[in-house]
This record gives C-alpha cells, structure tokens and sequence, in this order.
C-alpha cells in the first residue's frame, strides 16, 4: 500500500477516535456505558445492528469463498433471513420492554435465582470471547497483509484502540463507530458492484457467464452429511443471530419496542442488500484478479475483495476498501466488549455480588475496569491463537447461542409454566453439547473426528430446548419466582406500566 492508501487507513482511524472523544463527554451514567442511554433511533440502532452483523467474516469470507467456489460459497447466507424474521416477530419487542441492560436482566425476569443470572453471565463471557479471539486474529492478519506491520504488533494496536473506544466512550462511541463503518462498508461495496459491472457492459448475467465454468469447486464430498452439515450450519446462523448477546443488547439502547423492530427491519433491509452484492463482488474477483492469484494471496481467497479493488481503482481503492475491512471488525468487536463488560460488571459484581446496592458511579467504573480487562485477555488469547481455525470459532459461538440463550428466551417470554431449572438445564445443556460435539468435530480433530458435522446446531439446539422442557417438568417450582408469567406477557408488550403512568403523567 502506498502513502495515499495509507492515509486513507489512517483517517478511519482519527475518525473512530474523534467520535470517541466526543461521545466520553456523554458517557457518565452506568446507562450511559451500556445502552447509550435507550435514546437511539431506528435508523441508528438499524445501522448499528447491521455494523453488528456483517462482520469481516461476511464481507472478506464469504465474497472469498464465493471468488473460488461459485455459489456453494453463499450458501452460508441462507439462514440469515429467518434470524431477522426471529427477530422481528419474536424477539426485538419483547427484550426491549423486559431488559434494563444485558440479556440476563430478560432471562431472569421469571427468577429470583442468583445461578440463572450467573450462568446467563458466563454464557454471554464465553461467546463474547470466543468471537473477540476470532476476531482480533482476523483483524492483526489483515492488517499485517496490508500494511506489512508484524503481526504481533497489529493485534496490540488494534486492542489499545479498543480500549480507548469503550473504556472512554462506551455503547455511543461504539454506536457510532458501528454507523460509520456500516456507511463505509456499505459505499464500498456498491462501488465494487458498480465498478466491477462497469468492465462487463453493466450486465451481472455478463459478470457470472465470464467465470462460472472455471472456478475452482470444494474438495468436500456432497452426500448425506454433506447437506446435514449445510443444513446445521444455517440453522446455527439463522438462530444463532437471534440469541448473540452483542446483537441482542442493540434492543435495549432504544426507548420502546416499536422502535427496536423498526430497527430490525432497517439493519434487514442493509444486509440484505449487501448479500446480494456479494456474489457480484466474489465472481468480479474470479473474472478480473483470477483464482490463482486470488489463492497465492490467501488460500482460503480472504483478500479476493482487496484485491478486487486494486485492479478496478488501484492503490487508493485498495486503501479504502481495507479501511472498510478494518472498521469492520473494530466495529464487531466494541460490540462484543460492551456486551462482556455488562455480563460481568452489572451481572457478575453490581447484581450478584454487591446484591443491587452499587451506585451508578461505582457500575460506571467497575465497566471501565472490566472492559479494559476483556480487551486485554483477548489481545493475549489472540498473540497465542494465529494459527487456529476462526471459522469453527464463529461456528462454535453462533452454535453456544443458538442453543442457549434463544431457547431460554423463548421460554422466559411464551411459556406458562417454565420455571428456574429449566432455564438453569437450559443453558447448561446448550453449551456443553455445544462445546462437546465442536471438539468431536472434524474442525478439531480432523480426520480422526467422532461427529462427522463440522457444525453441531443440529443437534445441540433441540437439546437445549428438550433440557429446558425436561428441566421444568422434572424439577421442583420456584419458591420465590420473580414476575408473574402475565406480568411478562404485559410487559413484553407494552412496557414497564410504572414508566408508561409516568410518561402519561
């Protein structure tokens, strides 16, 4: 990359940092730190969740996988539309009125067991970390491919900006940082389509036609496990979407429900169309960069898009779409700090621990604190991770997910008779055969594999909702449950009625 291109990278930068100053004038309150207050509107928090959701897995993944693979690399996309349906119809409304600050405050609603809400906490620590790993790894490669800076030192100067993002300006800096990148992200990738177009007579028929018979196929076998295991992984996204903390406490930094689906069908609207823009950008990087040095730059074809833009606008197009791609993940991975540092600072220490009595300024610290620290231990998770798989990473988090957090969601707001143990069973089932059948898995072992799917959403989602059925019929009933089943109902539709008298008053 040449001096322009590198300004380019830099001024995303100094742009991320000045919306951070700015937002630490406002980041005072407890409130402040998680939800930016609940003050944000639709068109806000849906480019926010969008900046959430197309993470640089998305953009660099899968055009690559599509750039050498054809469509079997975009079969990958084809759960997101029920995570969105989730969303809307079941999901978004019902947290938002429920929730005060993380996923746990929804999922304890019915419960006065201080275990639901720590094993709710430690669920949400466990995904966060394993897409921050993911992410971080992601994020010092690239930046070392581009830039030519040593890895080591990629990842460390990306967790100091980290730092500085949440520790200083929490959910808004990280609201904002999300809007400008989604911006970016999603001005780059139409100029990609509209260059790429451009060179075949704007014809996208004309772009596919150019290469559809020379890419290069997958080495997997198709048979029965092959479609189980396509099958699994698009359920893994599809309810996977539906129970990510950092994407679900996106609900709860809005005023009401009304404006967190409106929300939802904003960010679905955006991802929507960037997926159908990827297959333009993959099969325009497999026409004009070519397969083979697609492969020689990555194997896996993780720079196709990049590359792609060096040949249609040069340098300075390269250094703009690799801003994108950085701003991305910085984007993804404030989310995930602010949903660790909620888990643990208002779950772990001002709930459990100090038992509701720690004031506002002392949760404000403790955040601080804790953000720092998350984004500490997974800069040293990432230094000792280079050379793992981040694909089973993400599978293994969207899967934990999936089969944790929805379930007992669902369960919290449309079932009568759930109780405590079945959310406890829940959440302790979901994640341990999540993590049981991803080591199994031939992501980890390889040939010698004991499940032959590379995802288990298959079968550790109906697990998890068979452990939280069983759990509620088999175990006893709360003794000191916490609202009612049609205070909650009452509540996840129309809101707190205290606040609605209020508001009125």
């Amino acid at each position: 990359m040449n001096t322009g291109a590198l300004s380019i990278f830099a001024a995303v930068v100094v742009a991320t940092l000045l919306i951070t100053w700015r937002a630490s004038r406002r980041n005072r309150t407890a409130a402040d730190h998680y939800v930016a207050g609940g003050k944000l509107g639709g068109w806000q928090n849906g480019l926010a969740i969008t900046g959430d959701f197309v993470s640089a897995a998305a953009f660099l993944g899968i055009s690559g996988a599509i750039a050498l693979g054809g469509f079997d690399g975009y079969y990958t996309m084809l759960g997101v539309p029920l995570g969105f349906c989730l969303m809307l119809f079941l999901v978004a409304g019902p947290l938002r009125n429920l929730g005060r600050y993380t996923l746990a405050d929804v999922l304890t609603g019915r419960s006065s067991r201080g275990a639901v809400r720590g094993l709710a906490a430690v669920n949400t620590l466990f995904i966060s970390l394993v897409y921050m790993v993911a992410q971080f790894v992601g994020a010092g490669g690239l930046v070392s491919l581009l830039t030519g800076m040593d890895y080591r030192l990629a990842v460390l100067g990306i967790g100091v900006l980290m730092t500085i993002y949440i520790t200083l300006g929490g959910m808004l800096a990280t609201t904002w940082i999300q809007i400008l990148k989604a911006s970016l992200l999603l001005l780059g990738t139409l100029a990609l389509v509209v260059l790429t177009v451009s060179r075949f007579g704007f014809s996208p028929d004309a772009v596919f036609a150019a290469v559809e018979d020379r890419l290069l196929r997958p080495s997997e076998p198709h048979g029965a496990w092959a479609a189980v295991d396509l099958f699994s992984l698009n359920l893994s996204v599809g309810l996977g979407i539906a129970g990510l903390p950092h994407l679900l406490i996106r609900f709860l930094t809005v005023p009401d429900a009304g404006v967190a689906r409106r929300s939802v069908i904003t960010s679905g609207v955006f991802t929507g169309l960037f997926g159908l823009a990827l297959p333009i950008v993959g099969y325009g990087a497999a026409a004009l960069v070519g397969t083979a040095a697609l492969r020689q730059a990555n194997s896996a074809g993780n720079l196709a898009a990049p590359q792609l833009a060096e040949v249609l606008g040069g340098e300075v197009f390269l250094g703009f779409i690799a801003a994108v791609a950085f701003a991305t993940i910085v984007a993804v991975l404030a989310g995930l700090v602010i949903a660790t540092s909620g888990a643990v600072a208002h779950d772990l220490y001002a709930t459990l621990l100090r038992r509701g009595r720690a004031s506002e300024r002392s949760q404000l610290r403790a955040a601080q604190v804790t953000s720092f620290m998350v984004c500490v231990v997974s800069m040293l998770l990432a230094l000792g991770a280079r050379g793992l798989n981040l694909a089973f990473l993400i599978s293994l988090g969207l899967a934990v997910a999936a089969a944790t957090n929805l379930p007992v969601l669902l369960c919290t707001v449309y079932w009568r008779r759930f109780t405590s143990t079945g959310a406890i069973s829940g959440i302790v089932v979901g994640l341990g055969a999540a993590v049981v059948l991803t080591v199994l898995s031939p992501s980890v072992l390889g040939a010698a594999a004991l499940v032959p799917l590379t995802n288990p959403a298959v079968f550790c989602v109906p697990a998890g909702f068979l452990a939280c059925w069983l759990g509620t019929m088999l175990g006893p009933p709360d003794r000191n449950p916490g609202m009612s089943f049609d205070e909650v109902q009452v509540r996840a539709a129309v809101g707190d009625p205290a606040r609605l008298a209020g508001a009125r008053g």
